[in-house]
């Protein structure tokens, strides 16, 4: 065994001691990224060359592994669901996108099936089949896509997904960089024609954490995900206000795990860690790292 995998072995014995002291059967993670490989290889790439310009600190991939491998390391940390997150920059990307993931779902039974979607004509239909495929969660990345979530294109899926009941994990907050379409404005827009639309704001909405607590107190089907949120890595240029803890406390309901896992800057563990030196308590973690997602998917 080399040291690697002692490292490996010895943060699954943590995350394992994490959980269990919870007494809770394991993690549910709603924002991890599996994606084809040449794609998830340009998504390095950026990273490692405009990691410097995000917050100035880097962004080194912690898990810079194989696919078989990174299944295994969420296996081994007790992880007992993940998602695929995958996103379109273009328009005639999503239904192959969308076909990958059916076939990663098929073969990785652990994985929530997962879709995505882009504004262009053709997207009602790729979105309706998705579903009726099976798909259990949608991403929408609005940064890396550079659409407005409420274009018109895109009322007919959003509706489509709202009666559906499927969560859509949206990252539409402008941080670790600002887009055109970011921000909570947008948003809003789309839940006041769509408010039964379950979504998932990742990233907490940062940096815009208590414009996104205001939708989330609003709209009932409003959830927030912790991705990197409240980490030292974030904290250090895009710092939650400690004034919203008591919503946050509040809204210990609609909370979801959430890590980025495997392009994160920093181990699995610390953003566990991050969320503990919370100090919301016991009932607000387990509902948080498992209770909330098990429920809104049925795990």
């Amino acid at each position: 065994m080399n040291d690697r995998d002692v490292a490996s072995n010895e943060e699954a014995d943590e995350i394992r001691r994490f959980w269990g002291g919870l007494g809770l059967p394991g993690l549910i993670d709603v924002h991890t990224h599996f994606m084809p490989e040449r794609v998830l290889h340009k998504v390095w790439d950026y990273f490692d060359t405009n990691g410097p310009l995000l917050g100035g600190l880097g962004w080194p991939i912690t898990y810079r592994k194989e696919e078989a491998e990174r299944t295994a390391l969420l296996r081994g940390f007790g992880v007992r669901a993940f998602t695929a997150m995958l996103y379109p920059h273009k328009p005639g990307m999503a239904r192959w996108l969308n076909a990958w993931a059916a076939d990663f779902a098929h073969r990785t039974p652990d994985c929530l099936h997962t879709a995505t979607l882009h504004p262009e004509p053709d997207v009602e239909t790729y979105v309706r089949e998705a579903v009726e495929a099976g798909a259990r969660v949608f991403k929408a990345h609005v940064q890396v896509g550079a659409y407005d979530p409420a274009d018109e294109r895109l009322q007919p899926a959003w509706g489509l997904l709202a009666e559906a009941g499927v969560p859509v994990v949206i990252h539409c907050g402008s941080g670790p960089a600002p887009g055109k379409h970011t921000g909570p404005e947008p948003i809003a827009r789309v839940l006041a024609r769509h408010p039964r639309l379950r979504l998932i704001v990742a990233h907490m909405g940062m940096p815009e954490y208590e414009e996104f607590l205001d939708l989330a107190e609003r709209y009932d089907q409003v959830r927030l995900d912790t991705t990197m949120a409240f980490t030292d890595f974030t904290e250090g240029f895009m710092p939650f206000p400690r004034r919203a803890l008591p919503r946050l406390a509040a809204l210990g309901d609609r909370i979801l795990l959430g890590s980025d896992f495997p392009s994160i800057p920093y181990a699995y563990l610390h953003q566990l860690h991050a969320l503990e030196r919370l100090d919301l308590g016991p009932e607000w973690l387990r509902a948080v790292c498992h209770d909330n997602a098990r429920s809104l998917f049925d795990v």
